[in-house]
This record gives C-alpha cells, structure tokens and sequence, in this order.
C-alpha cells in the first residue's frame, strides 16, 4: 500500500518508522537531490499545512527530493496527523523518535539518516517561508564555492520580543568577533547546506535549538563560505518551546564552546594578555612608589595571566594535533 508505514532498528534507546512509497515514480531507492529535515514536536493542528506548503514549492520546482519528517515524542496528535496523511505525501519519510530528545538531534540523525546531496533544516511552526526552500537549494546549485546557504530574517517575531532582540544581538557580536566574520542571523532555522561537507561537525551539535549557531560556526571556522539570503518571518502557529533564559545562556555558552574547538586562542589569549599588562603596569607602580615591594594582587594578576596564556598555547596545539581543522 502507499504510504505504509514500517518500523526500523535506529540508535539505542530510540525507535524510528518510516514511510515508504510503492508510487513508481518515487521508490525508497530513488536517488534524491535534496533532503528536507522537519522536526515535528507537538504541531497537530499545522503540521499539514507545513507539509503541503514544502512540497507544493519543491514538486513546483522539479528538484527530486525527500522530506523527512521526524516526530520527536510528541504529546499531541501530530505523528497521526503525519501518518494519516503519508499516502498524499509519497516523497515523505517518517522518523518517530521513542524518547523527546530536542530540535538538535532531530537534525543531527536527520541528517545522518538523509539521502540527498544538499540538506534543508526548517521548522513546522509556520514560521519561516518554506516556499522559498528551493530559491536556497538554487543557489547552491548555481555556485559550487557556497556550502551553505542561511535564510537571515529581517523582523523579530518571536515570544519575549523585548528581551530577545538586546540578547541575540549580543550574542551575536560576540559570534562575529570570535569568528572575524558578518553574521545577519546567527540562529535562523531556516538553511541550506551541504551534507558532505557538514558530516564532520554533526557530533558537535547540541540536543536544543542552539543547534543552528553550532552549524553556523562550525562552516564559519573552517572557512566553509555561508551565503544569507534575507527572508521573512511570521509569527510562530502553536505554542513557543524557547525558554529565554535557559536557552540565551545555552547560546552564548555554544558560542564560546565551539569557538573554544576550533580556535582557543581567540577566546584565552586576550584575557590573558590583558592581565598580564595590568600586572606589569601595576608592578611598574609598585616600585615607583614602594620601591623593592609587590603588592600580593599584583603577583596574582601577573601569574594568573602567564596561567591562562599557557592553557590558551596548550589548547591551540591540542586544537591542531587534531586533524580536522
């Protein structure tokens, strides 16, 4: 039958079922240029309006593709929805996570389970414009120097508007900083890459949303070229799952972490060096005015800046014995 769903081994402790079409025209074997991966947690009552819209844009587009729809333990009625509608859906894949797990490793196992050359992340919220998926696989096509494509939105229409515009500009300086590049949109959901050249970098991706600023980073630091096409941004369907405060401080925790693994002595040489001047220029003032003497707090400064310089040398040489950067 089209559209029957079957179960498969997946990782320990998770089961996942997929959704295999007999439709001729799209066997499971088929080889698939593009794969969608849409994380589905708790979406019932828009998940198929989600689903129309992608693939209405990538059947328009003539692209051979696959969405993968994965449902990540929801507690509503959104895995019947996607199972109910498979057989209207015949390049539709459902993966059914057995434990909620978060966005970020419905991403990274998407990805690994993906069939296609080019990988698109997206969101089932009706949030970000879908129907543009395959302007951002065009642009890869078109230009084999791109390895990843962002769509930056250009308005702020998420829950707690006030604060998480100050917090994600921020966060995002810091990123730019740290990464000596221009970032329009750290954490935009919506992006376009390559799955080759992303495989390395999928163990590094964190369970929760701060998934997307690691994928950014991680092609910014090994100088993959990102392109950001800007987009718009309507407000979420359903209820928010960002948690401004837990989830602003995974974010800048990541930034720090993954530019930490790539390039450490972005993050601890300029502290260190900053000590160390304070505590010479301190010393220079302690003998000018008690000659023969240093004060405690200015030893300590000294040393704790050759400290932590010495770490920012030994991770920078760790960094490099590595390999894979």
């Amino acid at each position: 039958m089209p559209g029957e769903v079957i179960g498969f081994a997946g990782p320990p402790g998770r089961v996942f079922s997929r959704c295999v079409s007999t439709d001729p025209t799209a066997p499971p074997s088929e080889p698939v240029h593009v794969t969608i991966v849409l994380p589905c947690y708790n979406e019932q009552d828009h998940v198929i309006d989600e689903v129309e819209r992608i693939t209405k844009a990538m059947d328009n587009s003539g692209k051979s593709y696959e969405l993968l729809a994965v449902d990540d333990r929801s507690t509503d009625e959104t895995l019947a929805r996607l199972e109910e509608a498979a057989p209207r859906f015949p390049r539709m894949r459902i993966m059914r996570f057995q434990h909620n797990s978060g966005s970020g490793t419905v991403r990274r196992i998407g990805t690994q389970q993906a069939r296609g050359e080019i990988v698109v992340w997206t969101d089932a919220d009706m949030t970000y414009p879908n129907e543009r998926i395959p302007e951002l696989v065009d642009i890869l096509d078109d230009d084999p120097a791109v390895d990843q494509v962002v769509g930056a939105r250009t308005s702020e229409e998420g829950t707690h508007k006030v604060l998480r515009v100050p917090a994600k500009w921020f966060i995002r300086k810091v990123a730019e900083r740290l990464t000596n590049s221009k970032i329009p949109d750290l954490n935009s959901g919506l992006r376009a890459f390559r799955r080759e050249v992303s495989l390395p970098y999928l163990r590094l991706l964190p369970p929760g949303f701060s998934c997307v600023t690691t994928i950014t980073i991680a092609f910014l630091a090994n100088q993959h070229p990102v392109r950001y096409e800007p987009i718009g941004y309507a407000k979420r369907a359903g209820t928010s799952k960002f948690h401004f405060f837990k989830d602003a401080y995974r974010y800048i925790l990541q930034v720090l972490r993954m530019v930490m693994y790539f390039n450490p002595l972005k993050v601890l040489m300029p502290p260190a060096l900053w000590l160390i001047v304070i505590g010479f220029a301190k010393g220079v003032f302690d003998m000018v005015w008690h000659f023969g003497y240093f004060a405690n707090n200015t030893i300590m400064i000294f040393v704790t800046g050759l400290i932590i310089g010495s770490m920012a040398l030994l991770a920078d040489l760790i960094v490099r014995s590595r390999g894979d950067v």
